[in-house]
């Protein structure tokens, strides 16, 4: 996250007031920002070129895939919510997806295709930008079709020909995409919006969408594994004739398959393994897919090396010094904190509050009362509760300075950290993982964790 203490954006540019307070009204939470990363990104500068470069692959009709490693607190989801944020600026669209055993398992892909389009968003429109992405495809088509001499009254055939032209790859492989878009469209010219909302919904993989629903558009049955590929193919093919680079996928916390029954966790290993190559295949130019998982998933019994030929894949030499780690490798890694670069980080969340998100007059007392020996301090009180371990404890660290100090600061003129705080840590404050921690600092590895799944 940056270390930079201005009030500037990267790009120099003023930081708005909103895009600080959206910052750090995450930060109280205990979450990770969902925008405004560009003002916390620090040590990520090593990655820029290389993320670029593979944008940029991406942008011209190639595909690439990204593994991300990391324990517990270095920052992997905002890693990836950086790198969103930086695709967005370069048009593409972006989808972050949570796998889970119960909501989303990997061995599913109709389920991570589902969870892909209600999470779908654009630099214009919030999730789900599925609907938005389909209407600006047929005003393509459309635009399209006037400019090749289309006239008025032959608009519907030149737009239904250009669609069967788009689509025609993905109708090989999954013909009720286009068929279904077809459906939508004729529903919408109708006025039927209620059968047009039911039919994007079953494009977007929803089960049970009403019957009825599913005649007029001339498809059947739900959305299934196999089907899923072929609608991951269709989504691709209509950002890119919308006007967007590509579609950048992030599927977090695929450590948790460490934790299902074998069977499902083999299932889901080989799904991954299948994902990779029909991406290095090109089978879906326009996707930049990242996954994110603990070093434990990547070299432990339990992930990855349970299946050899996914291990193969992403064997990555980290071996050596992490200063020549190579950022174009196909999995790279994050160091995770020191007390040194959370005492910085602080720093950074200190000078954008009192800059732009406190009360007026109070910005000089916050910077003077929360100094930078305060925030040293105050970091290794919390590496200290957590049994030494710094390196997890940006979120709580973060959550406690934003909350219990600089709010205060900012209200109460005779509040004085030092003399009127001190750092508790309820049960409240921590997930189940920061809890191990607190409890048994003598855990060796990610494996003696207890992960709430």
């Amino acid at each position: 996250m940056n270390s930079s203490r201005s009030s500037t954006s990267r790009a120099g540019a003023p930081v708005g007031a909103v895009r600080r307070r959206a910052v750090v009204d995450a930060l109280r939470r205990g979450a990770v920002p969902e925008s405004g990363l560009d003002l916390l990104a620090t040590g990520l500068g090593r990655f820029e070129q290389a993320v670029d470069e593979e944008l940029d692959t991406v942008a011209t009709g190639g595909s690439v895939f990204k593994a991300v490693r990391g324990e517990y607190g270095s920052g992997k989801t905002f890693f990836t919510r950086w790198l969103g944020e930086r695709a967005k600026r370069r048009t593409f669209a972006v989808a972050e997806v949570q796998v889970s055993e119960t909501e989303t398992p990997l061995h599913k892909l109709e389920t991570v295709y589902r969870r892909l389009t209600e999470r779908l968003t654009t630099a214009s429109f919030p999730p789900s930008a599925m609907r938005p992405v389909a209407d600006a495809w047929f005003y393509a088509l459309e635009e399209d079709a006037l400019a090749d001499g289309a006239a008025e009254s032959e608009l519907p055939q030149a737009v239904e020909r250009l669609l069967t032209a788009r689509l025609a790859e993905v109708s090989r492989q999954a013909p009720a995409f286009a068929t279904a878009l077809r459906g939508y469209k004729q529903s919408l010219d109708a006025g039927d919006e209620a059968t047009a909302a039911a039919v994007m919904a079953w494009l977007g993989g929803q089960p049970h969408v009403a019957a009825a629903a599913r005649r007029s558009a001339g498809v059947r049955g739900d959305l299934d594994h196999f089907g899923a590929f072929g609608f991951l193919q269709g989504l691709l093919t209509m950002l890119k004739d919308a006007g967007h680079a590509g579609l950048v996928l992030v599927l977090d916390e695929v450590e948790t398959l460490q934790r299902v029954r074998s069977d499902a966790r083999d299932k889901a290993l080989n799904a991954l393994r299948q994902l990779i190559d029909e991406v290095h295949s090109g089978r879906f130019p326009g996707l930049y897919l990242v996954i994110t998982g603990t070093p434990a998933f990547y070299d432990g019994q339990q992930g990855v090396q349970r299946l050899a030929p996914l291990a193969q894949r992403l064997a990555t030499d980290f071996t050596t010094d992490p200063r020549f780690d190579n950022p174009r490798a196909v999995q790279i890694r994050l160091p995770g904190f020191t007390e040194e670069s959370l005492t910085g980080l602080g720093a950074t969340i200190r000078d954008l509050y009192a800059d732009g998100v406190s009360s007026s007059g109070s910005a000089e007392r916050i910077k003077r009362l929360a100094d930078d020996a305060y925030l040293a301090d105050l970091a290794r009180a919390v590496g200290g509760a957590l049994g030494g371990k710094v390196g997890v404890a940006p979120r709580l660290y973060l959550k406690k300075l934003v909350g219990d100090v600089l709010d205060r600061i900012d209200q109460f003129d005779d509040f004085d950290p030092r003399a009127h705080y001190k750092l508790t840590l309820g049960s409240g404050d921590l997930t189940t993982t920061e809890r191990n921690l607190a409890a048994s600092p003598a855990a060796a590895s990610a494996d003696d964790l207890d992960l709430d799944l």
